[in-house]
């Protein structure tokens, strides 16, 4: 059986995750890329082929001129409606592109779920190009959130707090990202949660979720996460509802969203798996072979109604994050350690003698701590101790 897989750059999540698990599901697999060198190096074995895959109509024609496909499959933010398409196409198990759509596109997502009725944000759109001074004419409700329509990884959201830095904010996005449209919207106080899922299309299931702790404001960095086995059923069953109005039910997704005051709203929707290697751990950690079902959903296989998760674990993921610009000049190196019956996974993202700017997102990430152990208190304290052993130097 052959499987279509797109992507940009390589990831943890493709590289260690979805390949292994087609290989042990015996797939053939065909990556279509526009960065077809950097998937080389990491994946020499595989059918390499170069694709503009932001042009659905260039990945059709890919797929159709080589083998017949079984399935067509990324885990890319940026890719999903192409590979919906694409898949429609050839008549595969497919997400709707109108949902991959929608949730990709965050002004779209805020209209589309007041149009339903499942919730009202206050938001407004700026094209690309377009003066952000006009915003200054509206009802503007401060503080409010600044960030690209289509983004990803908090990369250039912020909190502004006045008239005058919602113009700056905007100005500086539009530098970086002159093609860029941009939404802002009200800031949705609460606690950040997240909520994961795996869906057929008749039988989803909730695989648990995590707790997100950020950086503080004015910028959004995930700095941890600790896993929830579990929501609070009323509000599992309010973000259910959001992603039910939004069309959400095949396949992995990853869902953000803030609780206050009892009521969940959501930030964003990632109709994938969660990256940053939380999906590895989250593998781990409940003891599923994760990977392997998303493939098979999207190879038309109907999901088990007990996938036979473990509920008894406790985890946390942590990234150390670079606080300045310059010269990585100390970090510690890759660890794999069972200590008291707690597993201990570093690896580092940032090698020695690499020099970067800040940016303010997780491209600020040195290193990824993975802790899984059945207390908390036990994983709680082996962080904490490796964390205390450990020094990264950063010269300017």
């Amino acid at each position: 059986m052959r499987l279509y897989l797109l992507a940009h750059n390589p990831t943890d999540s493709v590289t260690e995750g979805f390949l292994p698990a087609a290989a042990r599901l015996g797939l053939e697999v065909t990556v279509l890329t526009d960065q077809p060198e950097a998937h080389r190096l990491t994946s020499p074995d595989l059918e390499v082929l170069e694709c503009d895959v932001r042009d659905f109509r260039a990945v059709i024609t890919r797929i159709s001129t080589g083998h017949a496909p079984d399935a067509v499959f990324t885990n890319s933010d940026h890719l999903q409606t192409q590979a919906a398409l694409a898949a429609e196409y050839f008549g595969l198990p497919v997400k709707d592109w109108r949902t991959t759509l929608r949730v990709k596109d965050k002004a779209e997502m805020r209209r589309h779920l007041a149009a339903a009725g499942a919730d009202r944000v206050w938001s407004a759109e700026l094209a690309a190009g377009q003066d952000p001074s006009v915003l200054t004419r509206s009802q503007v409700p401060y503080p409010c959130v600044v960030k690209p329509r289509e983004g990803v990884a908090s990369e250039d959201v912020v909190l502004v707090d006045g008239p005058e830095e919602l113009v700056l904010r905007c100005k500086e996005i539009q530098e970086r990202r002159p093609a860029a449209a941009l939404v802002v919207e009200e800031y949705l106080a609460g606690e950040l949660y997240t909520l994961e899922t795996l869906g057929d299309g008749t039988t989803r299931h909730v695989l648990g979720g995590f707790h997100t702790r950020l950086s503080p404001p004015p910028h959004f960095i995930e700095e941890r996460c600790d896993f929830v086995p579990a929501h609070p059923e009323a509000v599992t069953a309010q973000v259910l509802a959001q992603l039910d109005a939004l069309g959400v039910g095949f396949g992995i997704c990853h869902t953000e969203f803030v609780v206050h005051e009892g009521r969940a709203r959501l930030i964003e929707v990632n109709y994938r798996a969660i990256g940053d290697q939380c999906d590895l751990m989250l593998a781990e950690l409940l003891g599923i072979p994760l990977f392997e079902l998303v493939l098979r959903t999207h190879l038309g296989e109907p999901l088990p109604a007990d996938l036979g998760a473990r509920r008894d674990g406790a985890a946390e993921i942590h990234w150390p994050c670079a606080d300045r610009a310059g010269t990585l000049t100390a970090a510690p190196a890759a660890a794999d350690l069972e200590i008291d019956g707690v597993r201990l996974t570093y690896r580092p993202l940032r090698a020695v003698g690499e020099t970067h700017e800040l940016h303010h997102t997780n491209r600020d990430y040195l290193g990824v701590l993975r802790v899984i152990g059945t207390g908390r208190g036990d994983v709680d304290r082996v962080v904490s101790d490796f964390l205390s052993a450990q020094r990264w130097d950063i010269s300017q």
